[in-house]
């Protein structure tokens, strides 16, 4: 039974995660591609009433499962079709986020560490961030750090059976969220912990049997109920095309997105600021005394490093592809946060240097949106690109008083270290405000003002054939933005789908395209086209 003061603890926790995630979800466009991406798989399912196979287009998409499209179809049947509905799903799960590393912390470690753990994650800058996104991964990383829990537990209770289905189910529902990744981030895992533990330690073969068969379950019950209403044609092309798709990730740079092999050390570094640099006090010593919480704590090394290690391999490198490290990073540096804050080990010199060093570099950054902001006509001859010349040349008002709040961060950061030598408690607690203001400024004020730069011209030209009986079409480029941002409706055409026809054939209905100014003359030379504009890099153009 929770007692009054627990029950109250995690009431407030719960009511500072939405008053942290909740507010202004919907302030600032869905920025393309995966936050559009997700958004209008769940527009389409509910304009098409197929709730089975997830579409885009209102034609079958085969990259991800559809748990999380569900989650925003029925966030939009509350809410309606918007950008709030798009995003509220992962601000629910930054709730449900919290009060779990709370409820884990404290019952693996202790109830000190686990405000700690709680508190670090919030004032973490990409974790924060992708609470208040439309994307996949908050949710995904959800059910895999609570499937990673119960199998801890398997070894500590009578009960093990019971936390391996557990184990299982949760992680079939991470696959059903995003796919076999999940499953293939928990089979390293477990070689590695046997490898680690030098043979199974509590583990029996029907535990692992039960996580399976309950990993199956929640993809097995959406697939089989698909198959069995649209036929093994749909089941057959879907796992093809899945796989394929799946295989092209972890071999290819998918749609140019590459990076050196340290991308992802360099994300987790700079993007979870100030949690990564605690990282850093760690050393051969020993940290916990009892089984259970060296057991925990060795299972989140391992995720850290077998999700560090695998995404660091993945030939496409996304920022968000690492974030599942989000879990064992915070909750590795919530230990050593606890211990300096019980005196039972010293916060490190370098450490307090690389606190003050690494937040100077935000706050560089946030002194330097403004003053680029203010100073783009001096940029623009040092920028080969056409397209972002046109981006940069969009009409955003800046100040230099808006470099305020980049001063005031870095001042704040430096206060914080300076008090963690008198009271580590007190610049701790200085240093997790500072973030968290910090955090919520750069989302409301400084995400709208980039997001000029970067589609608003765009996104705007979609919307103004809202609801209108007209095609419009990107060219040379990829984009979601134009199907959910004119509420775009089934095709009754079929040719629709054919780019030759839209360019070229006898449309039935008024038709508009978009394209990079870097390709605009190759569609400027076509007489059936009249150019209406361009604007930040977007040119316009409408069937004559």
């Amino acid at each position: 039974m929770m007692n009054a003061q627990n029950a109250l603890r995690y009431g407030l926790i719960a009511l500072g995660a939405a008053i942290l995630f909740i507010p202004f979800l919907g302030h600032v466009h869905l920025f393309d591609w995966d936050e559009i991406n997700f958004a209008e798989c769940a527009r389409e399912m509910i304009v098409s009433h197929d709730y089975l196979r997830p579409q885009i287009d209102f034609q079958p998409f085969w990259e991800k499962p559809p748990l999380f499209i569900w989650m925003q179809v029925l966030s939009m049947k509350m809410f309606g079709i918007n950008e709030f509905a798009a995003r509220f799903p992962n601000a629910f799960m930054g709730i449900l986020t919290l009060l779990s590393v709370y409820y884990v912390g404290k019952k693996v470690v202790s109830e000190r560490m686990a405000l700690w753990w709680t508190l670090l994650y919030a004032a973490t800058w990409l974790p924060h961030f992708y609470f208040k996104s439309g994307i996949i991964d908050p949710t995904y990383n959800y059910f895999i750090f609570l499937a990673f829990y119960q199998v801890h537990l398997i070894r500590f209770r009578t009960d093990g059976t019971r936390h391996a289905l557990l184990a299982g189910l949760f992680l079939g529902l991470a696959v059903l969220t995003k796919g076999p990744a999940a499953a293939l981030v928990a089979i390293l895992a477990l070689v590695v912990y046997l490898i680690v533990n030098r043979g199974l330690w509590g583990y029996k073969v029907r535990h692992f049997v039960a996580i399976f068969i309950a990993a199956l379950t929640p993809f097995a019950l959406w697939f089989g109920t698909a198959v069995v209403t649209y036929g093994w044609k749909f089941g057959s092309w879907f796992i093809n095309e899945f796989v394929v798709y799946q295989i092209r990730l972890f071999r290819t740079e998918d749609a140019d997105h590459g990076g050196p092999f340290y991308y992802h050390f360099l994300v987790l570094l700079l993007g979870c600021f100030p949690a990564s640099i605690f990282l850093f006090q760690y050393s051969r010593k020993r940290t916990t005394d009892n089984e259970p919480a060296r057991d925990f704590t060795r299972w989140m090394w391992i995720l850290f490093w077998v999700t560090l290690l695998l995404f660091s391999i993945v030939k496409t490198k996304i920022v968000h592809y690492s974030s599942l490290c989000y879990f064992p990073l915070t909750y590795l540096a919530a230990l050593k946060v606890a211990q300096i804050a019980d005196a039972e080990i010293r916060l490190k010199t370098w450490v307090k240097a690389m606190l003050i060093f690494f937040g100077a570099i935000w706050a560089l950054v946030l002194i330097a949106l403004p003053v680029v902001g203010r100073h783009t006509e001096q940029l623009i001859p040092y920028v080969d690109d056409p397209f972002a010349v046109g981006n940069l040349q969009a009409q955003v008002t800046w100040s230099y008083a808006e470099c305020v709040w980049g001063l005031v961060y870095i001042a704040g950061v430096v206060a914080a270290v300076v008090f963690m030598k008198k009271n580590f408690r007190r610049g701790m607690l200085l240093l997790a405000v500072v973030q968290i203001i910090t955090i919520q400024i750069t989302v409301l004020h400084f995400t709208p003002k980039i997001e000029a730069y970067s589609q608003r011209a765009a996104i705007r030209f979609f919307k103004s054939f809202r609801n209108t009986d007209v095609y419009v079409q990107p060219l040379d480029y990829k984009s979601y933005a134009h199907l959910f941002y004119t509420a775009k409706k089934p095709p009754s055409n079929p040719k629709y789908y054919e780019k030759d026809w839209l360019l070229n054939g006898a449309v039935d209905r008024p038709t508009y395209f978009i394209c990079k100014i870097t390709s605009a003359d190759d569609f400027r030379k076509l007489p059936q086209l009249q150019e209406l504009g361009q604007k930040n890099g977007f040119v316009f153009f409408k069937r004559k």
